[in-house]
């Protein structure tokens, strides 16, 4: 069927493009490879399942530009959101779900949608007919990512991600750690005693990150290179540019109190995020890592609380592979090359699964009303979801484009505002007022 949309990718992009379009009167096929063909990182067959974290970070809409982007996903009828809603767990002011009941209430929607038919199975190459949308994320398989740069003229650009480490609840020692959520941030008791605690004095952090320094490593196959997303560095990375690096970042101490020991002062903090509904695994935050399995059991039971620690899952390392999208992508996520297929999430240089799913759902709307002889212009950049695809097609230097998360530093600044941090928090709430204003006048448009 000439009006037909096919979608290369079950993941969050994938998901949302579907679920747009079908919504739309799209007759949909979604591939997706697994689970006839695994990954190193996906562990189940469901799509939109969550590898890396089960956070999608702050659900602020007010004053940070990923929550605006949740908000803006919510407005626009979004699955990936609405389900996270449905699914959410206590993670202060993030938003947190249980990735397993996530992952299988997105698949269960998509398959009970009448316009929606899934398709297991690899796609090799990129097709020469037909509607098509590629959102095969950071781990497209390696025959897809070698058609697409042969048809592309350009080498696939790559980098690599780092996942953290889960472990059992019930192997924290809870006279060691205790429960809350940095600031006390949540509106309810559960969100404000969201998070795992465990402190470090000097000593304990001074020897962690000597054994951080020291440990076995994941090598590199020949050609590869490691060239890490600044918001996804491994920890020993991080400890490798400066002593005190983790101490500003993942382990910083403040806005928390130990319960055990009010009046001494932490000089670290490892924090673990609550992973299931059932509150039986926790995530390590920020503890990325490509340490060789024996050594991370070897370093992480050196944090206190952590000592008799069993693991769900070590951490790891896998390839990340995205497009030059400022080169080879049009304005409306076309290739140039190729008007017939649009890319969409993170193979587009997005960074994130919220802003992944947020170029899923631009590029099923556009997608649907290509197919029904509409025009649909894409949303102003002004709003979360405009700014990131400004950015991602032709706002960002081809030559340095780098993965990018969401964030103020891509919306046009508001006339009449004070710079500098003094000015920032009246600074958000402009750029937030006039997202949501914009993004509900293109909803109706």
């Amino acid at each position: 069927m000439t009006d037909t949309l096919h979608i290369i990718g079950g993941g969050m992009a994938g998901s949302e493009a579907a679920w747009q379009a079908a919504n739309a009167g799209i007759p949909v096929v979604l591939h997706e490879m697994r689970p006839e063909v695994g990954t190193f990182a996906h562990q189940t067959g469901n799509l939109a399942e969550m590898v890396c974290s089960n956070s999608f970070r702050s659900d602020d809409s007010e004053q940070n530009a990923v929550g605006l982007l949740h908000w803006e996903m919510r407005e626009a009828n979004g699955l990936i959101m609405a389900t996270a809603d449905k699914h959410r767990l206590p993670a202060g002011g993030a938003l947190a779900v249980d990735r397993d009941h996530f992952a299988q209430a997105v698949t269960e929607t998509l398959l009970a949608h009448p316009n929606i038919t899934v398709e297991y199975g690899e796609i090799t190459a990129l097709p020469t007919d037909g509607t098509w949308i590629v959102a095969t994320g950071p781990l497209t398989s390696g025959t897809l990512a070698q058609s697409i740069a042969e048809s592309t003229g350009a080498d696939a650009l790559a980098f690599f991600d780092a996942i953290a480490p889960i472990v059992y609840a019930d192997s924290v020692d809870m006279n060691v750690a205790w429960m809350q959520s940095r600031y006390d941030k949540g509106e309810t008791e559960e969100e404000r005693t969201a998070y795992l605690n465990c402190p470090m004095t000097k000593d304990e952090y001074e020897a962690f990150i000597d054994a951080l320094l020291a440990a076995d490593k994941t090598e590199f196959r020949e050609g590869e290179t490691a060239g890490y997303f600044d918001g996804c560095l491994p920890i020993e990375v991080m400890a490798e540019r400066g002593r005190e690096t983790l101490r500003f970042g993942p382990m910083k101490p403040v806005g928390l109190t130990n319960t055990h020991q009010p009046d001494i002062k932490a000089y670290a903090v490892v924090q673990l995020r609550r992973d299931n509904k059932l509150a039986t695994l926790y995530n390590i935050v920020g503890f990325q890592t490509k340490m060789k399995y024996g050594a991370q059991t070897d370093v992480f039971k050196m944090i206190p609380g952590l000592q008799d620690a069993s693991f769900a899952r070590l951490g790891g390392i896998h390839r990340n592979s995205f497009i030059n999208s400022p080169t080879l992508l049009d304005g409306q996520m076309r290739l140039r090359t190729a008007p017939h297929i649009r890319f969409a999430g993170q193979i587009t240089g997005v960074e994130g699964y919220v802003e992944s799913a947020a170029m899923g759902l631009l590029a099923g709307r556009l997608a649907a009303a290509e197919l029904k002889g509409e025009s649909l212009e894409t949303p102003p950049d002004t709003t979360a979801t405009g700014a990131l695809i400004t950015h991602i097609s032709g706002g960002a230097d081809a030559k340095t484009f780098q993965p990018m998360n969401v964030n103020f530093g891509l919306f046009p600044p508001v006339d009449g505002l004070k710079a500098g941090r003094r000015g920032r928090k009246d600074r958000y709430k402009a750029y937030t007022d006039r997202a949501k204003s914009d993004w509900q006048g293109w909803l109706q448009s």
